[in-house]
């Protein structure tokens, strides 16, 4: 289990905006949708290349190359040429920060 991973103060992100921080070695975008906050690991699994400079439209992110879209609340990809979900991470408000941590192996 890893520990938990200060991102930004909660109100630094604003809505529509995004965050990146390394957690365990993996780049992971954690997004304001709406005053609530997701995050994803920051890749494309079309190509693996970084998704978080891509166009955000209400809760679903586009992939800035090949344009596929991936629901950031839960990761599922919408569009192709992506076939695979995004991996999505935990997120919690600790003191007015936020944090997130990596469960994909607990």
């Amino acid at each position: 289990m890893s520990d938990w991973v200060d991102v930004d103060a909660r109100d630094a992100i604003p809505v529509g905006g995004v965050r990146v921080v390394d957690v365990d070695d993996a780049l992971v975008a954690v997004f304001n949708i709406e005053g609530e906050f997701y995050a994803i690991e920051d890749v494309c699994t079309h190509d693996g290349g970084e998704i978080a400079s891509g166009c955000l439209y209400g809760d679903q992110i586009e992939c800035p190359r090949h344009g596929s879209r991936f629901n950031v609340r839960t990761g599922e990809v919408l569009s192709p040429p992506a076939y695979e979900d995004i991996d999505t991470f935990e997120v919690r408000i600790e003191n007015e920060v936020v944090q997130v941590r990596d469960n994909r192996w607990d």
